[in-house]
């Protein structure tokens, strides 16, 4: 390979979203803060890094990882695979001329790690939830240099920097008073009429779906209260069927995607949300004040520990998913846009809790380690 005069930083950011997208953030800070520097990344053919990183722009290399997820023969792969896969991830480091390798999670990480401490190449691992996933536990062995994204999370014997949750510079430079008119204007809203913004994520939730349908049918008489709710893929037209005979449907108004989130954080006054990492993340920088329902079947209630420093601060309120029901969580919702200063109080909660430098520090962190590389 050519000789480079800045340096290559070699990114891991795979599987879903949740790895990938920090993974795009990362790059877009590695690139602001050193425009020499080559960025490259690695992944599986499995996951969506397939088609988002090359969206982005960047290159990807790809190595044979196979899941943790599974039993009995899938299970017994994993040692296989991954020496298989790590020997390849030192190939593409020696190949890359690489000085560094950034681990943004997942199982495809490991490798990356693995084959860096064989290469004697730096490396970091990123953490994105509050709660440790297998596979950067099993990551952590090969380096000494872990970045979390929750100040509670913690590693077994592992000294830990918290940098907070990577987001791009679209969501950190996110200005609500700049934003607000035009995002208003675009929701057809009126001075009077709060927003109440209820989506589950890509796929939608189906409990939040339901809340929202039943908030509707509670507040069917008001005329100042609208819902945007994104049901998600699988539940859109089973949603769209319930809303036909929902009294309050004309509070409602469903959409399959968002194309503008800046516009629809902007616009609202508060929200309904999962408790995944990025969504908290974002919930704090855009100060929305938010009702956060985390998902109620992870292994070890992930969800519940990354809301939980939101709640804390007071920039949202906790909900079970056996309890969002319009009856629970209603009064709640009416009692805060009756009283403007208690969803400023939460939004400045929220503010409390927001990390916007998070992948600029990340990024000084990986460039650090890059220029001890000889």
């Amino acid at each position: 390979m050519t000789p480079f005069e800045g340096p290559t930083v070699v990114i891991a950011a795979g599987g879903t979203g949740g790895h990938i997208y920090p993974g795009l953030a990362l790059a877009e800070a590695v690139a602001a803060a050193r425009p020499d520097a080559r960025i490259e990344f690695v992944g599986t053919p499995k996951g969506m890094e397939g088609h988002l990183i090359p969206e982005a722009g960047h290159p990807l290399h790809l190595y044979d990882m196979v899941q943790f997820a599974g039993q009995g023969w899938r299970k017994a792969t994993v040692p296989v695979a991954l020496g298989r896969a790590t020997l390849q991830a030192r190939s593409l480091l020696k190949k890359l001329g690489a000085d560094v390798a950034v681990s943004m999670g997942g199982y495809s990480g490991i490798p990356l790690i693995a084959a860096a401490r064989l290469s004697r190449v730096p490396s970091l691992i990123h953490e994105p939830g509050a709660v440790p996933g297998k596979a950067n536990q099993l990551a952590a062995r090969f380096t000494d240099h872990l970045a979390t994204s929750f100040p509670q999370t913690r590693f077994e014997g592992v000294e830990l920097r918290h940098v907070g949750y990577p987001l791009r510079r679209a969501m950190t430079s996110f200005d609500r008073d700049a934003l607000r008119a035009e995002a208003r204007a675009a929701y057809g809203l009126d001075d009077r009429t709060s927003l109440v913004l209820v989506t589950g994520g890509s796929q939608g939730a189906r409990s939040l779906n339901q809340l929202a349908l039943g908030l509707a049918e509670r507040w069917a008489d008001r005329d100042d209260v609208r819902i945007v709710l994104k049901a998600g893929n699988r539940s859109h037209a089973e949603v769209e069927a319930a809303l036909a005979g929902n009294k309050g449907a004309h509070l409602v108004e469903l959409v399959r995607y968002i194309d503008r989130m800046d516009h629809a954080y902007a616009a609202a006054d508060v929200g309904v949300f999962r408790s995944g990492a990025g969504t908290v993340a974002e919930l704090a920088v855009v100060t929305l004040p938010s009702v956060l329902v985390p998902f109620p079947r992870d292994e070890h209630d992930e969800q519940l520990h990354n809301a939980q420093p939101l709640v804390d601060a007071g920039g949202a309120l906790l909900v079970r998913d056996h309890e969002a029901t319009a009856d629970h969580v209603g009064p709640m919702l009416e009692e805060r846009l009756a009283d403007r200063s208690l969803l400023d109080s939460m939004a400045g909660g929220m503010k409390a809790g927001a990390r916007p430098q998070a992948a600029a520090d990340l990024a000084a962190w990986a460039l650090e380690l890059a220029g001890s590389h000889t």
